[in-house]
C-alpha cells in the first residue's frame, strides 16, 4: 500500500488529506520533470526571453495573488542580484487595486504571472490592465491549468509565452504546495538563477536532499504540531523574508486560521512584532546562506534562545548548530528556499491534522475558497 509523509494511503483518504499529502511528496520529481522539459524546449522560449531581457530599461514585474505572489517575492532578490534586471514583485491584488501605483507607461515591461489556476479573478485583470495602460508590455505565464483563462490568452498570441507546469503540479488540494514550487523554480531557470546547462545538476541536488527529508521530517513536524502552539512566526531575511510570508500562510490556511502566524524578518522583527512572541509561540528561522546576513540571522535566533520566552526557536539551515540541519553542497538561499518549504508544508499539514481538520479542504462551510471567489474586477478608465 502506498504511504505519503509516513500515513497510509486509506488512513490518508480518511481523513480528507490524501491530495495535500500526495502533492507535498512529489515535489522533487516534479522540479526534475521541469527542469529536463525547459531544457528540452529552449529553443522554443530561450530565444524570445534572451532578447526579452536585453531591452534596455526592461521592467520585469513578477505577480500573482496569495501564494502566487509569493514566488515573486522570494525570487525577485537573487534574480535582480544575478541578472542586474529591474525585477519588481507586485501582487495583482496591489495591481487590480491601484493600477497606476503600480504599472510604469514609461518603461517596456514583462509581467511575470504565476497562476495555479489561471483563472483567479485579479491574475485575469492584472493582465488586461497591463495591456490597457503599458504602450511596450509582453507577458511570461507560469500556470498549471492548461485550460485555464490566461493559457487561453496566450495560444497565438507573439506577445505572450506561456509555461505549463508538469501534470500533478494543478494541486487539488486547497492550498498551494506543488504548484507553488514547480512555478518556482520555471521562473527560476528561465530568468537566469542559474545557467540553464547547470539546471539538472543543481535542481538534481535539491530534490535528492528533499526526498531524503522526506522520509525524516514528517515525525519531526508531527510532534511540533502535537505541542499545540497557538502561535507560531517564520523570520528570513531578503528572499528568505517572501518564504516565510508563504509558510505563514500556509499554517493559517491549513489550520483554518486556529493557529495565529505571522512572518517577518529577523532585524525587522524587533520593531514592534515581536510583542508576538510569547509563551504558547514557536518561532521558525530560515537561515541565510550570505556569511554577513547570517549574522543577524544569529543573533537574533541567540537571543530569541536565550531569553526564553518562546518554549521552542527552531533554526533551519546549513550551520553545525541550527536545529534542523540542511545538508546542501554549495547552498544559496534559491535552492535552500525549497528544504525550507518543505518543511514548512509539512508542519502545516500535521497541525491540520492535529487540529481535526482535513488539510484538502480545511474550509468546507465554503467561505474561502481554493479559487477565489466574489470578486467584482470593475472596468478601469482609458
Amino acid at each position: 500500500m502506498m504511504r505519503y509523509l509516513d500515513h497510509d494511503h486509506d488512513w490518508l483518504v480518511a481523513h480528507g488529506a490524501i491530495h495535500t499529502a500526495r502533492e507535498i511528496a512529489q515535489q522533487p520529481r516534479l522540479w526534475r520533470e521541469i527542469t529536463a522539459t525547459l531544457q528540452a524546449s529552449a529553443a522554443d522560449w530561450q530565444p524570445w526571453l534572451n532578447d526579452l531581457l536585453a531591452t534596455p530599461n526592461l521592467r520585469v514585474v513578477m505577480t500573482g495573488a496569495g501564494t502566487s505572489a509569493f514566488a515573486g517575492k522570494t525570487l525577485a532578490p537573487v534574480l535582480r542580484e544575478r541578472t542586474g534586471l529591474r525585477i519588481d514583485p507586485v501582487a495583482t491584488t496591489d495591481i487590480v487595486g491601484d493600477p497606476q501605483a503600480w504599472l510604469d507607461p514609461r518603461l517596456p515591461t514583462l509581467l511575470v504571472s504565476f497562476a495555479r489556476s489561471g483563472n483567479s479573478p485579479e491574475s485575469v485583470a492584472a493582465v488586461e490592465l497591463a495591456d490597457q495602460l503599458l504602450p511596450d508590455c509582453r507577458h511570461l505565464i507560469l500556470t498549471c491549468n492548461p485550460d485555464g483563462a490566461l493559457a487561453r490568452y496566450a495560444a497565438g498570441n507573439p506577445r505572450v509565452r506561456c509555461v505549463l507546469m508538469p501534470d500533478g503540479a494543478n494541486d487539488q488540494s486547497f492550498a498551494m504546495t506543488s504548484s507553488f514550487t514547480s512555478m518556482f523554480v520555471s521562473a527560476a531557470l528561465m530568468l537566469g538563477a542559474v545557467p540553464l546547462a547547470d539546471a539538472a545538476a543543481r535542481v538534481e541536488s535539491v530534490a535528492a536532499l528533499c526526498e531524503a527529508k522526506l522520509a525524516l521530517w514528517p515525525q519531526r513536524a508531527r510532534q511540533l504540531a502535537i505541542d499545540g502552539f497557538e502561535r507560531v512566526v517564520y523570520l528570513g531575511s531578503n528572499g528568505l523574508a517572501g518564504l516565510a510570508e508563504e509558510a505563514s500562510l500556509k499554517l493559517l490556511e491549513l489550520t483554518a486560521g486556529r493557529i495565529a502566524t505571522r512572518f517577518d524578518s529577523p532585524l525587522g522583527v524587533r520593531h514592534g512584532p515581536k510583542f508576538m512572541i510569547d509563551a504558547r509561540t514557536c518561532v521558525l528561522v530560515f537561515m541565510s546562506s550570505k556569511p554577513y546576513t547570517r549574522r543577524y540571522d544569529d543573533d537574533l535566533y541567540a537571543e530569541l534562545v536565550g531569553n526564553g520566552i518562546a518554549p521552542q526557536v527552531i533554526a533551519l539551515g546549513t550551520g553545525a548548530g541550527d536545529t534542523l540541519q540542511v545538508e546542501l553542497a554549495d547552498a544559496d538561499d534559491l535552492w535552500l528556499a525549497l528544504p525550507y518549504l518543505l518543511f514548512a508544508q509539512l508542519f502545516a499539514f500535521e497541525a491540520s491534522l492535529a487540529a481535526g481538520l482535513t488539510p484538502d479542504n480545511p474550509c468546507p462551510t465554503g467561505e474561502v475558497n481554493r479559487v477565489v471567489q466574489g470578486v467584482t474586477i470593475y472596468p478601469y478608465p482609458n
